[in-house]
């Protein structure tokens, strides 16, 4: 069955959806009354629910069932990205909602070629947004991830005081042969508690990046033997959490 986000209610239990999600059912998916969808609500509860009612403009449901799984990663994880070239950044979102990201966070990096003004970043962010919600129904989220405007690296640095764990995901590590960092940041959390990880853009973080940020309490981690493209490493690190809480049990 197709999953939506919902946010109205017109009654208890019954939920009312429109704009794209309603061309989408109608125009897409060429849905009627009796058809039967999943529909996630803001706590977090899904529900199989059976559309009752269809309008040019609004589709009616009513829930058929109140569903008990949870799909949530058990470890909220915030992806901080340097700005990169192109669409990786649009890969990183896609990809990184399907592995559990809870929050995306592009930042300006010292190494970053793109820069977006306030006019651009506003487009750009409508756009991750709606990325972000379309990955989440494909993935079976509860959750639609949360993608932030750029951020400089300080406001970055601030926003890492409300984590249990920050991480720099630092290729120079990885060179010298560092495989203990990572495992260490990981097995320091506890389910439920939070992690910030932080990606360089292609050219990497500089060392005065990272020096700045490992004194406001941050730990460079390596990744491997081998060094990971900008749009793979977010990836890596999100499989590793997955693995590390979810498989592991």
């Amino acid at each position: 069955m197709q999953r939506y986000f919902v946010k109205e209610s017109n009654s208890e239990g019954r939920f009312i959806i429109s704009g794209e999600d309603h061309h989408h059912i109608v125009r897409v998916m060429r849905m009627f009354v009796g058809n039967h969808i999943i529909c996630v609500i803001d706590d977090e509860r899904s529900a199989e629910c059976v559309i009752v009612k269809i309008t040019d403009e609004e589709i009616e449901v009513e829930v058929v069932q109140w569903l008990e799984s949870s799909s949530e990663l058990p470890i909220n994880v915030t992806i901080v990205s340097g700005l990169p070239k192109g669409d990786k950044l649009e890969w990183i979102i896609q990809k990184g909602t399907e592995l559990g990201a809870q929050t995306f966070i592009p930042f300006t990096s010292a190494r970053s070629i793109v820069k977006l003004d306030e006019k651009k970043a506003g487009k750009k962010l409508e756009r991750w947004q709606k990325i972000a919600k379309e990955a989440a129904e494909q993935a079976h989220r509860t959750v639609i991830p949360r993608v932030e405007s750029p951020k400089s690296l300080q406001a970055i640095i601030e926003h890492g005081r409300h984590f249990d764990v920050k991480c720099i995901a630092y290729e120079e590590k990885s060179k010298q042969g560092e495989a203990s960092a990572f495992k260490k940041a990981l097995s320091s959390l506890n389910k439920g508690q939070s992690l910030l990880f932080v990606f360089g853009p292609e050219g990497g973080l500089t060392a005065e990046e990272v020096t700045l940020m490992e004194k406001n309490g941050f730990v460079s981690c390596g990744l491997g033997p081998r060094i990971l493209r900008t749009e793979t490493a977010p990836l890596y690190v999100l499989s590793a959490v997955s693995y590390y809480f979810e498989l592991m049990e």
